[in-house]
């Protein structure tokens, strides 16, 4: 669990892991220099906490992303499965036995799990679900799209360490989107499930929103033609090449075959783009991939 300023609704995600039908869970929380009573709340619930370890860490105050990287990386966690946690949702009860469920016939290979989520309003209560995404989750979806919440992840032993590694050599753009890619770019088992079980709640606070509406669908496109998509690939791609080794020779293909439809003349650039076989989950998602590239955006 990575925390920041998260004094108003963390008592709820907590509780809601309390009663989890999972019988033991082991709790770490880096804390990102929170100023409210956030690590307070934390030190409380670590003083009751009967249903495993909990340790309160200090963060690197570099965001939340280095802060789940510095979880990410702390070879003191061990466990059988590994679920990334945000201070502000609400799971239910059956999130962790329905993870496990589908990851336990990977065996030692590489899984990772991930889920649809109920939007909920600041009270928790559902507004609607998210969206549905229907192709398969793999490499050449990973490159372009993150369609798994990190909320939802919870990871097997074989992924976990896979993760780890890849994260000791490099920093990223979000531990969400950088486990999809390494998991799927290892030939690891990537599921995304239709049935919700976290409440992802929506307030001022969030650093990410949800994907529904007119507001995120003018934030797709500003990222798409803005340039923050651009950046964004630009981190991920070399975040990959750092961790080219533990691609499988199929991913690392792909990974090149995008890498140069980023660059080039126009015409050689979309043709590389179609060649690398990338893709997003919905019409307009492929749409605003293509152009962004035809306007060398991506």
């Amino acid at each position: 669990m990575a925390t920041f300023e998260g004094e108003k609704f963390i008592d709820e995600q907590l509780r809601s892991i309390e009663a989890q039908e999972w019988a033991e869970i082991d709790i770490w929380a880096s804390d990102d220099g929170s100023t409210d009573g956030t690590v307070k709340l934390l030190e409380r619930w670590a003083a009751r906490w009967t249903r495993g370890r909990f340790t309160v860490l200090a963060g690197p105050n570099r965001g939340f992303a280095d802060n789940f990287r510095a979880l990410m990386i702390n070879t003191d966690i061990d466990a059988d499965y590994f679920c990334f946690c945000d201070q502000d949702d609400i799971w239910l009860s059956d999130k962790t036995h329905a993870a496990v469920a589908t990851l336990r016939p990977s065996g030692d290979r590489p899984a990772l799990y991930c889920a649809r989520t109920i939007i909920a309003d600041e009270r928790g209560h559902e507004l609607l679900r998210s969206p549905l995404f229907r192709r398969p989750p793999n490499f050449a979806n990973a490159l372009v799209q993150s369609i798994g919440g990190g909320n939802t992840m919870v990871m097997n032993r074989a992924a976990h360490r896979l993760v780890q590694r890849a994260a000791q050599r490099t920093r990223f753009v979000s531990h969400d989107w950088f486990s999809y890619l390494m998991v799927a770019g290892a030939g690891g088992d990537v599921t995304y499930a239709e049935t919700p079980h976290v409440r992802y709640r929506q307030h001022p606070g969030n650093l990410v929103g949800s994907n529904h509406g007119w507001r995120a669908f003018a934030e797709r496109v500003f990222a798409a033609f803005g340039g923050r998509f651009s950046t964004w690939n630009e981190d991920n791609v070399r975040a990959l090449e750092v961790c080219r080794d533990m691609l499988t020779p199929e991913a690392a293909a792909t990974l090149e075959m995008f890498r140069e439809a980023r660059r080039g003349p126009l015409f050689e650039r979309l043709h590389k783009l179609r060649q690398s076989g990338v893709y997003r989950q919905t019409r307009f998602g492929q749409l605003t991939l293509y152009a962004a590239g035809l306007l060398g955006k991506l």
